[in-house]
């Protein structure tokens, strides 16, 4: 989970994908967190990124690097402990002025039964399981 974690980072953006209905949704995010060993990301609870995890908590992510795509398949589940939020928060002190570990609208979701998959042009597929 180290190596994932560590990608994410280091691209910077990855760009996550929910479903709404039968519509696929996909953003841009840039929030990633370890915690307790798990993947953490963040988003507000007002957004329809959140409405439509809660409605299905299945997701996927992509992120791209020097050649390298991982994708991250999974399900995230809602950690609403301040704690959580507050590690969240510590490593992103932009977010600070919008976000409160103590208010209603922030929230911080973990991957549970998650694959990553890190592939390129020039090497077989590699997979991890978290």
């Amino acid at each position: 989970m180290q190596e994932v974690y560590d990608f994410l980072k280091a691209a910077g953006t990855y760009y996550l994908a929910t479903v709404e209905g039968d519509q696929p949704r996909v953003r841009p995010f840039g929030t990633v967190d370890l915690f307790e060993g798990k993947l953490y990301i963040q988003t507000g609870k007002v957004k329809a990124v959140s409405k439509q995890l809660q409605a299905n908590p299945k997701a996927e992510l992509c992120a791209f690097m020097n050649g390298v795509w991982l994708r991250v398949a999974g399900e995230l589940v809602r950690d609403d402990r301040i704690e959580a939020k507050q590690h969240m928060l510590a490593q992103y002190p932009q977010l600070q002025a919008m976000y409160s570990a103590e208010d209603d609208n922030t929230e911080v979701l973990y991957f549970k039964s998650a694959e990553a998959t890190f592939s390129s042009f020039t090497a077989p597929p590699r997979t991890v399981k978290f």
